[in-house]
Parts: structure tokens; C-alpha cells; sequence
């Protein structure tokens, strides 16, 4: 099967598919490419997501049309995920072709070149590049010819970014859709609470919860959409901007081919100014009917940043219809706008486990009377709103349902009986002696072992050349472009210190060392290695050693030691962050309990630029260091964190994922 794509023009528009009709939708509306998940290994489970054998088709009719398809394997993934990870990537390769695929984990890059794959690799915001200096290490090590920068930045800081791409070489940029509150692959809150990984697409959205603090109304963390809409006009001047991307693959077809439209006709007249104003207004009408939630330019304009979070109430995707009335027996509506029939509702917000949606059946005028029944015979409560999340216009209808004509008559190219080995690493033949490591913000000086210390101004000052092999010096998770040269000049400071022990928390913070020599730098947690081919590419990295992800289960973490080519650490017990984040609410105040309403308690702490969540009771897995280190793990990390006065930890058992593993 050959490609009949031509060359996106640049920045495409880069459309979201979920499931089938939105995929039609996005060409429908004309997008330049369009990116979509396997029912396995996406970064978005709660979509409907599509087989193999979909997706076959739908690539061949999208090439047909001239648009490109990127595939999401953008999941963490486990030692167990390795092989199931192989053979989808061949399959792709046999027998849909799409044009790129969008990856989280180091281990996907060895996983193509064994696989053979043959199109672009698009590194996920997951993995959180978040400094210019990455950039060129990413493409010259991994093989990476994008990167999706994070939606934090601004465009003073995109631009710095696109200035340090090198040849061959682009970036993409989120122009809509929804925000997190959490740094994109520096957020565990979900994993914390229960198993359900934001890293593996299956994120619960408890920052959109209502907490309480103090004696203060509730509030949340809940962040509306991002839309740059008009202001997208000043991204057209930086080439090294390859895609204008679109977040929703939970979304209708309605919000799709309303979102492409708009990004299309504001880029089209961006480049006609005589066109500009009419462009401008016809976006923005487009962008008003597409039933996402109210939006925000974020940190977009550095002189004019809007805080995204709405502190009380929640948010809610799609148009609000107005609120169940009547009894608890004969519960109705009385909708603010006319419904058609095939219009989709949701009673309910999205992060509320008892939100149901509902097809209108037939013609509702504005202000009529309807009764909604759920399916399982239960009237919902009077006071729930309603939400109009997806609409099916004649219009639109109709060119999805031609589309689906085509389809019918695409043959399947059916599986081959026969895939490529995966040579997986195994354990390497050095073991290496037990060491215990207290990380502490601020150095401790007398200490029986080594001690690792977050890098900072204070920390180097205190240590000074008398720290030598007995100091660690932990790198943040997070490095902006506005903070890169400060932590350059910390890492000179402390190598000039005599320091050769280091953690790094994102993988390419490695390029802050090049030509040094004689190092021992060690992969920290924030880079969430699960798996031996990750673990893998961290040596040709030019890694000594792996702190491995910490919200692994059970049978992750005792397997893989025998998958790892390096040395093994484990954060064993101590303060870990629900997530960090590049903003706090104005009403949120740092350093005292939130509460939510199942009683989970947590505090913000301002570090740097950024600000980290913790919960109030720690990581505790002291009680199987015993096992651990007949795995085969050998470093034991404990993180310190100043507790803040008033705030009492609780005693909970604080086994994370251990017993019920990782979803």
C-alpha cells in the first residue's frame, strides 16, 4: 500500500480522532493530519480509541485525501508491555502505514529499530522537553524528528525554543483543548490515589475534585481550555513550527470539525492581512459552537498571562443546557437552546464517576419539556446539569456518512502469522553493593553515608568544594527555557565543587554534561523508567544507573531487575509530589491542608518557578527492602521534605501501587 500524501503546508493542523466519526469528521473538515490511539498503549484509555484493522482503512482513506495520520503509542509502559508493544509497532508498520508515530517512553525508540519501523517519531509533551538545550540531544541520540513542547510555555519561550532546533528538525505546538493542572509527565496524582496513571492514558482527574482549605469556600484546580484562537497569528513567523495541535480525544465529531475549521481560517487569513478581520470573526464563531469548555490564553502572553484554574465551582465541557428540575420521581429539563435529534448530552460533569450521557430522540424547542430516565431505570438527581457535548448537523452527517461509503470498500490487509523477535536486555553480570541515600532540599553536614541534595544556590554555597563523592546533586524535573541558564551555572558551580554524583530527572538534562568526563550520573525518578529497553537507552545515554519509576506494582518492580543493563535505585520511602505544577490559584494558599471530600489531604510548596503538591503521608516501602535487594536493587533513596508548621502527617500505610499495581 503506498502513501498518496503530499506534504503537509506548515504548521498543519493537527486533528484529534477518538473513535470513527471523529476521525471522518477531521477530514471532513480538512485537517492536515490527524492523530489517534490503539485500544492499547495510548495516553487517552478513556477514549474509544481504534483496533489495527480500523485503523488500516481509515489510514488509506486519509492518504487518499492527502492528509497525514500520526499513531499514539504514548504510554508508560511496563516489562510486561514490551513484547505487546513490538508487535503492535509491526503490525502498524505491515499493515497501516502512518505517517508518525507519538511516543512517551525511552523504550520505543529500540522497539522501532527492531520493528523497522519506517516513519517519523514525534516525542510526546509526556515526556516533558521542556529546555532548548534538549532538543538537539533528543534528535541526535533518540532519532526524534519532533517534539511536542508543553503547553506551559510562552511565546517568548517557544520562539527560544524553535531557535535551538536543529537542522531537519520541528516542534508542535498545542493551539486547543484541554489543560492540566499538573506539568505534562511530572503528574501522579491519579497513580497516588489508586492505580490509574495519567502516564498510561487512564488519569481520574482528582485535581478537578472540590477541595477545601481553612474555613474557606471550596475550591479546585480544575483549569478551563486552552484556545490561542486569534493569537496563533504570531506563531506563523516561526517556521521550526511544524503542527498546530489540538487536544480532544474524548471529543465528538462536532468539536472536531468545528476546531479544524477554525485553526484553518485563522491560519489562512493570518497569512492575508486584508483577510484578517473577517477570518478573525469567522473563527471565532466556529470556535464559540464547538461545545468545549469556556478558554483561556494561559501563559501564552507573558505580559498578560490568565491563570486557567477556576477556583469555585467546576468546569464542564460542551454547552450547558440548563439543570434537571421537578422531583426526584419525574425529574425534567427545559433546554436553554432547541436539541435535535442525535444530539449527545451529559448530565453531570466528566470527572463525576456517576455522569451518564444521553441521545436525544427527537426535536426539542428552547424552553420545551423533556424527561431524561437512565438506563438502568434511575431518575437523576433535581439540580444536575445537562450539557450538550456533541451535535450531529445534517450537513456534517452527511459528509461523515460519505466517507463511511468509502471505507466500505477498502479491503483490510489481514494480520501476518509471523513477527520479529524482541530481543529484550537482561540483568547485568555486576552487582553492585547496598547504599543508602537521604535526599534533603538543604545538605546535611554529618551523615554516615552518602546524601543526595536538590541542587540550588543555597545548596552549592553550604556544601562548597568540602561535599566531594559524598553528595548526590539532584536536578529539578522541570527546567524551563527562562530557568536553563541558571542550573548550567549551578552544574558548573558544583562540578567545580569537586561534585561527580548525579541525578537527573529528565533524561536530557544529560547535555548539561557534555565532554565532562569521569562522571557518575544516575537517571532519577521523575524519569519514569519502568522497563528494561528504557533502562536500555539510558546507558547509550551515557547513564550509570536507574532510580526506577516509583509508582510501579508489585511484579513491576521485582521483574524488572532482570531486565536492567544498570544498576537500580528505588525511592523507598519519603515525600513524593502529587504532581508539579506551573501555576497556583490566588486562593490557594502554600503551606497549609487541603482537604477533599473523601478526606485525602495534601499542601502546595513554591519551589523555583514551580510548585510542587504533596499529600500528607509518604511513600512507605521500608518494610520489603529486604525483597528489593534480592531483586537486585541496590541504591535505597529516601526523600526528606520540610514538613510545614501545623501540618501533621498521617500514619497510612503509604504502599502506593505495591498492592494493586499499576493500571
Amino acid at each position: 500500500m503506498s502513501k498518496e500524501t503530499t506534504p503537509p503546508v506548515s504548521p498543519a493542523i493537527l486533528a484529534p480522532a477518538g473513535n470513527k466519526s471523529s476521525f471522518l469528521a477531521a477530514l471532513a473538515a480538512g485537517a492536515d493530519a490527524i492523530y489517534c490511539g490503539l485500544k492499547r498503549l495510548s495516553a487517552r484509555m478513556a477514549a474509544e480509541n481504534f483496533s489495527i484493522d480500523d485503523l488500516t482503512a481509515l489510514t488509506q482513506l486519509a492518504h487518499e485525501e492527502g492528509t497525514e495520520v500520526y499513531v499514539a503509542l504514548n504510554s508508560l509502559l511496563k516489562p510486561e508491555d514490551l513484547l505487546r508493544a513490538g508487535r503492535l509497532l509491526y503490525e502498524l508498520e505491515q499493515r497501516v502505514h502512518p505517517d508518525a508515530l507519538i511516543i512517551q517512553d525511552l523504550s520505543m525508540v529500540q522497539l522501532v529499530r527492531q520493528t523497522g519501523f519506517s516513519g517519523e517519531l514525534h516525542l510526546s509533551t509526556l515526556a516533558n522537553v521542556s529546555f532548548p538545550g534538549a532538543l538537539k540531544h533528543v534528535k541526535d541520540t533518540l532519532g526524534i524528528d519532533r517534539v511536542v513542547i508543553p503547553r506551559e510555555l510562552n511565546i517568548d519561550e517557544i520562539k527560544t525554543m524553535a531557535g535551538a532546533c536543529p537542522e531537519d528538525f520541528g516542534i508542535e505546538v498545542f493551539v486547543h483543548g484541554a489543560l492540566c493542572y499538573g506539568v505534562s509527565g511530572r503528574c501522579y496524582w491519579s497513580s497516588y490515589m489508586g492505580g490509574r496513571s495519567g502516564l498510561r492514558g487512564r488519569c481520574v482527574q482528582p485535581c478537578r475534585r472540590a477541595y477545601r482549605q481553612l474555613a474557606a469556600p471550596e475550591r479546585t484546580f480544575s483549569c478551563q481550555d486552552l484556545s490561542l484562537d486569534v493569537l496563533t497569528k504570531t506563531l506563523l513567523a516561526v517556521p521550526e513550527i511544524k503542527a498546530w495541535k489540538i487536544e480532544g480525544r474524548k471529543k465528538g465529531p462536532h468539536y472536531v470539525y468545528h476546531t479544524v475549521k477554525a485553526y484553518k481560517t485563522l491560519r489562512e487569513g493570518g497569512r492575508e492581512p486584508g483577510n484578517w478581520a473577517t477570518a478573525k470573526k469567522e473563527a471565532l464563531d466556529l470556535l464559540s459552537r464547538s461545545l468545549g469548555r469556556t478558554g483561556t490564553h494561559f501563559n501564552f502572553l507573558p505580559q498578560r498571562p490568565q491563570l486557567p484554574i477556576v477556583t469555585r465551582g467546576q468546569t464542564g465541557s460542551g454547552m450547558l443546557m440548563g439543570r434537571m428540575k421537578g422531583s426526584k420521581h419525574r425529574p425534567f429539563i427545559q433546554p436553554r437552546e432547541s436539541l435535535m435529534s442525535g444530539d449527545v448530552l451529559r448530565v453531570g460533569y466528566e470527572d463525576e464517576p456517576w455522569h451518564t450521557l444521553y441521545t436525544v430522540k427527537k426535536f426539542i424547542p428552547k424552553k420545551g419539556h423533556m424527561t431524561l430516565i437512565r438506563s438502568s431505570g434511575k431518575r437523576f438527581a433535581p439540580g444536575a446539569p445537562v450539557f450538550l457535548i456533541d451535535r450531529r448537523e445534517k450537513t456534517l452527517q452527511e459528509m461523515i456518512s460519505e466517507r463511511e461509503r468509502k471505507l466500505d470498500g477498502i479491503p483490510v490487509t489481514p494480520a501476518g502469522d509471523s513477527f520479529p523477535a524482541i530481543a529484550l536486555p537482561h540483568r547485568s553480570g555486576k552487582r553492585k553493593m547496598m547504599v543508602t541515600q537521604n535526599v534533603y532540599r538543604l545538605p546535611v553536614k554529618k551523615a554516615e553515608h552518602p546524601i543526595g541534595v536538590w541542587l540550588s544556590r543555597d545548596a552549592c554555597r553550604q556544601v562548597g568544594k568540602a561535599g566531594g563523592d559524598r553528595i548526590w546533586w539532584w536536578l529539578p524535573p522541570v527546567m524551563w527555557p527562562e530557568d536553563t541558564g541558571k542550573h548550567q551555572k549551578l552544574v558548573q558551580k558544583a562540578l567545580k565543587n569537586n561534585g561527580r554524583n548525579f541525578v537527573l530527572n529528565a533524561p536530557w538534562q544529560i547535555g548539561l554534561f557534555r565532554n565532562v568526563k569521569g562522571l557518575n550520573i544516575w537517571a532519577g525518578p521523575f524519569c519514569n523508567a519502568a522497563n528494561g529497553l528504557a533502562i536500555q537507552m539510558l546507558e547509550t545515554m551515557g547513564f550509570k544507573g536507574v532510580v526506577v519509576s516509583p509508582e510501579l506494582g508489585q511484579s513491576d518492580f521485582l521483574d524488572l531487575p532482570g531486565q536492567s543493563p544498570l544498576p537500580l535505585g528505588i525511592v523507598i520511602s519519603g515525600n513524593w509530589p502529587l504532581c508539579v505544577s506551573r501555576v497556583l490559584s490566588e486562593e490557594i494558599q502554600t503551606e497549609t491542608l487541603f482537604t477533599s471530600p473523601k478526606g485525602e489531604q495534601a499542601w502546595v510548596r513554591e519551589y523555583e518557578s514551580d510548585f510542587w503538591v504533596y499529600p500528607n503521608w509518604k511513600i512507605d516501602l521500608t518494610t520489603y527492602q529486604g525483597v528489593f535487594q534480592k531483586a537486585g536493587y541496590c541504591l535505597f533513596v529516601h526523600l526528606f521534605e520540610p514538613i510545614p508548621k501545623g501540618i501533621e502527617m498521617k500514619k497510612r500505610p503509604g504502599l502506593w501501587n505495591w498492592d494493586v499495581d499499576l493500571l
